[in-house]
């Protein structure tokens, strides 16, 4: 039987919006902005479904939230809706407001960085996956990227610690649901290995939807909300990531064509 919480999560943007305003949140796709009290925009984002990613920010608690959330929810005022007919056009318009507003709480993939490689190689029945500037030769690699790297590294740490490993999501490594990772580390595959190093190479060079394929197969047993939307949240990245890949494949083979 569960406990009940002696002092229940803060839910700052329910007491400032109302519980109304997310119960009434509408279920399509589009662009949200969260505001501040001087109408300045704080946080730009996208949504497959605008009114369950919108639920992620409700519960306010420290230990779940990355800290960086917990500041941009105590400041927001109001959160204003840009409908899209899909996803794709969501994801166009998100970029479109990222590079003219440049948001003080967006972070990845908006600014240029120092470009920078994924990589990773086997070891034993494990693999060992960091972002770097200059990659070994010993390295498989990808890249170089610019501000998305470490973002998209930590989600795939995190999602195929999330994969292989029986404990519960709360003897993840200190820090990794917050963001806090080295630059490089070590994951324990055993049997599973050769799969999932071949679904890594998919993700990255082939079809990403059978990589997303696998890692919910994997990762259907974590059946806890708080794993659930941890995963949610780094899948997200993952395919915002392969679609935007995709999409300057597109310009750049259109370009090539005139």
């Amino acid at each position: 039987m569960s406990q009940a919480l002696l002092f229940p999560d803060p839910r700052p943007l329910d007491q400032r919006l109302g519980a109304a305003f997310f119960k009434d949140a509408p279920r399509r796709p589009g662009v949200y902005l969260m505001k501040d009290a001087a109408n300045k925009v704080l946080y730009v984002g996208k949504a497959r479904d605008l009114k369950q990613r919108l639920n992620n920010y409700r519960v306010a608690n420290p230990d779940r939230m990355p800290r960086r959330h917990l500041r941009m929810v105590r400041e927001v005022a109001r959160i204003e809706f840009q409908f899209c007919p899909n996803e794709s056009a969501a994801l166009r318009r998100e970029s479109k407001l990222l590079r003219s507003l440049k948001p003080r709480f967006n972070r990845a993939g908006v600014w240029p960085g120092k470009p920078r490689f994924i990589v990773w190689r086997k070891n034993g029945e494990g693999l060992e996956m960091g972002v770097t500037e200059v990659p070994g030769s010993d390295w498989r690699r990808f890249g170089p990227l610019n501000g998305s790297a470490r973002p998209l590294h930590h989600a795939l740490v995190r999602l195929l610690w999330l994969a292989t490993n029986p404990k519960s999501i709360a003897e993840i490594p200190a820090g990794w649901i917050h963001g806090r990772l080295p630059d490089t580390v070590t994951l324990n595959f055993g049997a599973q290995a050769g799969e999932l190093l071949a679904g890594l190479e998919n993700y990255f060079w082939q079809t990403p939807k059978n990589f997303f394929e696998l890692l919910d197969a994997k990762c259907s047993e974590r059946t806890h909300s708080f794993e659930r939307m941890a995963i949610a949240a780094d899948m997200e990245t993952l395919e915002n990531f392969s679609q935007k890949r995709d999409a300057r494949q597109k310009e750049t083979d259109q370009i090539a064509l005139l």
